[in-house]
């Protein structure tokens, strides 16, 4: 498993090094299932190369972030969590009631988008979205 040429090549372009620790992380973002946090990261890390700490898997993780790299998106559970940009984008509808989380597709907020750029002339970044309330099973 290692990170896609694309995201070692930008990460290079922007004149970045491509550290082990960053090469492990990338990894780690690229194989997730689905979101992943950065004590995940670590847990999965630390298997591999026991002197990782949690400050290089944040401090890398934002620099990922800063270079449109990664997604971040809060899913209410107190941890944040990370998305491999070029994995698409995606929303989030979770449960405050009972933590259930669904996914919705990107195009079904271009209406949304859509409407705040003709009224408000703003550009919205909607690349990833989590939205809380309840679920059919909790309302």
């Amino acid at each position: 498993m290692s990170p896609s040429k694309e995201l070692l090549g930008e990460l290079g372009k922007k004149g970045y090094r491509l550290t082990p620790q960053r090469h492990m992380i990338l990894e780690q973002v690229e194989a997730a299932e689905g979101h992943v946090s950065a004590e995940e990261i670590l847990q999965r890390i630390r298997k591999r190369y026991p002197n990782l700490n949690i400050s290089t898997v944040y401090r890398t993780l934002e620099l990922l972030k800063d270079l449109a790299l990664v997604t971040e998106t809060d899913m209410g559970d107190g941890r944040v969590r990370f998305h491999a940009m070029d994995k698409g984008h995606h929303h989030h509808l979770v449960c405050v009631v009972c933590g259930q989380v669904a996914d919705l597709e990107e195009d079904e907020f271009k209406p949304f988008s859509d409407l705040l750029a003709t009224r408000h002339g703003f550009q919205a970044d909607l690349r990833h979205l989590a939205i809380f309330g309840r679920c059919q099973g909790c309302v």
